[in-house]
């Protein structure tokens, strides 16, 4: 294993604490319970609060700021942040309307922040993210599983938010925008968990595991490497198997790597499935490229297609100021 590491144990403590020193107008930081606040308290809004594993960056802490989050709990890598981590986090942030927990599909995610949940005595309410086609059942899950298309629930509810909406109205858009996004991934090497030391799984080097999770849970099988074209055509009618959308539909596509893919490749993914999108009459208005929810150092992406509407298109493009999204100011 060759990683940027003094001890496995400081890891996580230290990466925080570089990534608030390093962006100290957007986040603070907390430790001990973990978590990160937006610079400037927000007030008379709905809070909104996401977590999970650590090793996804920027998931979750890198969208902490005016326009998404409140605050985000990481928790160790691959380990759901715990409910004593969510709990003073929700009280840090609350101001008056109430906490929204944003949560991916994963057992351990979904009861810590359930168990957070009954200990505040605000208002609360939770969105679960499930917008990975690639397996309904896991051993993870019950059901699908949360993955890129949690960047965009955060990013139109915290949107939303900002205009002061209730907490029901938020939960609601949440919900709507989770029904209309669907996602699938592919894997073309391993990660390596710091703690284990060894790769998560073994695959050859001509091979790929197609519908991968973002933990390096096993997909839907173990193929062989083919041409970027054929990949994608079995991620996209994956989706649209899934989605279902008329012709004409209107979307946003997003193309996520798993941070060990180069730019250069996630394009040409994208021109690819932007390209079959547009043959089954999907158009495309509204695009993102780029490591938003990633597996450590995995080599591979996933597609994303979220079906807009007015409501989901404006607050897509609302002014967002964030470490990892930022447009409009």
């Amino acid at each position: 294993m060759k990683k940027f590491i003094n001890q496995v144990d400081d890891l996580l403590a230290e990466s925080l604490s570089g990534f608030a020193s390093a962006h100290r107008d957007i986040v603070r930081l907390n430790l001990d319970p973990n978590y990160l606040v937006r610079a400037e308290k927000a007030q008379n809004k709905v809070a909104l609060i996401s977590g999970g594993g650590s090793g996804h960056e920027p998931l979750h802490s890198g969208f902490v700021g005016v326009g998404m989050l409140d605050a985000a709990c990481p928790g160790h890598v691959f380990t759901s942040p715990t409910p004593d981590q969510m709990l003073a986090a929700a009280e840090a942030v609350e101001c008056g309307k109430g906490v929204l927990f944003i949560v991916k599909n994963y057992a351990g995610d979904v009861m810590n922040f359930e168990m957070a949940a009954e200990m505040l005595s605000c208002e609360h309410a939770t969105v679960i993210t499930s917008d990975d086609v690639a397996v309904e059942n896991s051993t993870y899950t019950t059901g699908r599983r949360g993955v890129a298309g949690t960047v965009i629930v955060e990013k139109v509810v915290g949107s939303l938010a900002e205009t002061g909406a209730d907490l029901a109205t938020c939960k609601a858009l949440g919900e709507r925008v989770n029904r209309r996004t669907a996602s699938m991934g592919v894997a073309l090497t391993s990660c390596t968990v710091p703690a284990a030391g060894r790769p998560t799984f073994d695959i050859g080097a001509d091979e790929l595991e197609m519908g991968v999770g973002i933990h390096g849970e096993p997909g839907r099988r173990r193929e062989a490497l083919r041409c970027a074209d054929d990949i994608v055509a079995d991620l996209v009618h994956a989706i649209l198997e899934d989605l279902k959308p008329a012709p004409g539909s209107e979307a946003l596509l997003m193309v996520n790597g798993f941070s060990g893919t180069p730019l250069m490749e996630l394009y040409l993914l994208y021109h690819a499935a932007e390209k079959l999108l547009k043959q089954r009459g999907i158009n495309i208005t509204r695009s993102l490229v780029g490591d938003y929810t990633t597996s450590l150092e995995m080599a591979g992406a996933s597609i994303t297609l979220c079906l807009l509407d007015d409501e989901i298109r404006r607050h897509w493009d609302a002014p967002v100021h964030t470490a990892a999204l930022r447009w409009g100011r």
